[in-house]
């Protein structure tokens, strides 16, 4: 319960529920890099991540990878299983460094919802979250440029994970170059240059493990 207090949808829990959540979950660890599960596995469980980053996403017909969203401590992944997913449409992957997490079998999650009408409230809300940023990321493929959309996750990712420095931000991440345009549906050559740009322009500062963005205001 020590890690499940990081998750908000859990603040309604009753001791009882508590106990058996705790009994209901299996602690898992998987080195970096390595599948978490692949596409067409059985959606049977949901994860929840208390150490480390996991990318999900899916393969083109050409064998391009496209990243749909990059998990950090404390999300919840696979929640699709809740809702009438039978197979996984994605994969899910370690990052560069091993992940910590907890399995819960969705069978035995969903009659802890039945006891909890908040905690259904709270997962609705959940997968509602989920279907707005796939609908943002939508919309930003369409309407915006490579350098706008690359911006936007820039932007996105420090907003939500950086460390804030005075009008500063610092981004510590652990993706390669072509991670970043597997996401915002560029290419690796593209964000190289759309960096660079941004670095000559003094609006940004990176290496190979931080981004640092002089004023997130003025990014753009």
């Amino acid at each position: 319960m020590n890690y499940f207090s990081n998750y908000s949808i859990f603040n309604s829990l009753s001791p009882q529920e508590s106990d058996y959540l705790t009994k209901i979950s299996v602690f898992q660890k998987k080195p970096k890099f390595s599948f978490l599960y692949l596409a067409d596995e059985p959606s049977n469980h949901l994860l929840f991540l208390v150490k480390g980053q996991i990318k999900t996403g899916t393969h083109s017909g050409d064998g391009r990878e496209i990243i749909k969203d990059i998990h950090h401590p404390f999300s919840i992944v696979g929640e699709l299983g809740l809702v009438g997913e039978k197979s996984r449409n994605e994969f899910a992957r370690a990052l560069n460094e091993e992940v910590h997490y907890f399995t819960i079998n969705i069978d035995n999650f969903k009659k802890l919802m039945q006891s909890n009408h908040q905690l259904c409230e709270s997962i609705l809300g959940m997968i509602g979250e989920r279907l707005q940023r796939a609908e943002s990321k939508l919309e930003s493929l369409i309407f915006k440029d490579a350098r706008a959309r690359i911006i936007e996750f820039l932007k996105d990712s420090a907003i939500k994970t950086g460390r804030k420095v005075g009008f500063e931000l610092l981004l510590k991440h652990c993706l390669t170059q072509q991670d970043i345009a597997n996401i915002t549906g560029t290419s690796r050559q593209t964000v190289t240059s759309v960096l660079n740009d941004l670095k000559k322009e003094n609006l940004i500062h990176f290496n190979r493990r931080t981004i640092l963005i002089r004023d997130v205001n003025t990014l753009k």
